[in-house]
């Protein structure tokens, strides 16, 4: 027959070329596919050959880890003395207050296991009722650590917080500078759009001098010129003075980084709420402000880790966070000598938080993308 249809006979599937897939594909592509990219990776071999053996035999392999003086790392210098670490630990972590009194190390400890078994959870995707956590997270927890760390009720002992330092002083100033940044800076990211021309230029004002102050400069005039707008014989706690001065500043960074979400927001968006009788506050917060902060993630973040690093900068006005303690505790009688492995030590902590929030916003930035669900 003419018209008779052909029989359609399908090409067996063919596997591609070994050279495509596999890991030898994945270097070629991503390590040598030019001529710089392969003189800049067999750069960084040539330093990973020369530097990263000699490291791990310095800290892992030679290493001293036990003994309670300097008497053990002064005979073996051929190694990292984690003993200093191991023998100062408390003081590094917890400050001046809870290194000599080892009987009250359960307060900031008990602190610490309650913030991770209430952040973890909120952390995984199948936890259920996330809205309870993170309402005790946010404001109970705060509460509770005041009470149990710094004391004075219930019979636990007031650990003055001129006493504070490490690791418990690093994480509270970043806490509280976090938990009161974020709203004030939605609100002043907010009003810097404004149709109101006095709330926009105060907005605009706020942000753009707190923005154009270094943080070193706020701390010190929080510790020397807040003290001043109080009455005589007032005394004002310099850590509540120093997480003052972060909140200020890192309030206008966040005001900036929602206000850039805000802005890529279509105005299809704005027209369609408006459409449907929404008021101004209803669409803000049910339409306009979850895209706005979903765009803002990775700067809203990245304001968080410079917060979570610029802590090191209250020692200006005689506070001890992470790294400073480590520092001192190193340049003592006892272990004076052994900086490295104090700044090493607060360097890995401050490493391992920093990038575990980088990890977190990346996971929430791909679980809110919904260009990928509608390409599906």
């Amino acid at each position: 027959m003419a018209n008779e249809l052909k029989t359609f006979v399908p090409m067996p599937d063919r596997a591609p070329p070994s050279s495509a897939v596999g890991p030898l594909a994945w270097i070629r592509q991503n390590l040598f596919n030019s001529v710089s990219s392969s003189i800049t990776t067999l750069i960084f071999l040539y330093l990973i050959v020369m530097y990263v053996p000699p490291f791990i035999e310095w800290a892992i392999i030679n290493a001293n880890w036990t003994g309670t003086d300097r008497s053990v790392c002064d005979a073996n210098k051929a190694g990292a003395c984690w003993t200093f670490i191991n023998v100062r630990l408390e003081q590094i972590l917890f400050g001046l207050y809870f290194g000599s009194n080892p009987d009250q190390v359960w307060r900031p400890i008990t602190m610490f296991v309650v913030f991770f078994a209430l952040l973890i959870p909120l952390m995984m995707d199948k936890t259920p009722r996330k809205d309870i956590l993170g309402g005790l997270l946010l404001v109970p927890f705060p509460i509770l650590f005041y009470f149990v760390v710094y004391g004075g009720s219930f019979g636990i002992p007031v650990a003055d917080t001129t006493q504070w330092g490490g690791f418990l002083l690093t994480f509270a100033l970043a806490f509280v500078g976090i938990l009161l940044a974020l709203p004030i800076g939605i609100l002043l990211a907010l009003g810097r759009r404004s149709e109101l021309p006095v709330i926009r230029a105060l907005c605009v004002t706020y942000i753009e001098f707190w923005r154009g102050t270094p943080l070193i400069t706020i701390l010190f005039m929080a510790s020397v010129m807040l003290p001043l707008f109080f009455p005589a014989g007032v005394e004002f706690d310099k850590v509540v003075r120093a997480m003052i001065g972060i909140t200020l500043f890192q309030s206008a960074y966040t005001a900036e980084a929602v206000r850039g979400g805000l802005a890529a927001i279509p105005k299809g968006q704005y027209e369609a709420a408006m459409a449907l009788g929404l008021g101004y506050w209803k669409r803000t917060i049910f339409i306009i402000l979850p895209q706005a902060l979903k765009i803002s993630i990775p700067s809203i973040v990245n304001t968080f880790i410079a917060l979570f690093k610029d802590t090191s900068l209250v020692s200006i006005i005689g506070l001890l966070d992470l790294l400073n303690m480590a520092q001192t505790a190193a340049r003592s009688l006892e272990w004076n000598g052994y900086d490295i492995e104090g700044y090493l030590f607060a360097g890995f902590i401050f490493w391992m938080f920093c990038y575990g929030m980088s990890r977190y916003s990346q996971n929430l930035e791909r679980k809110l993308d919904t260009s990928r669900r509608n390409d599906a």
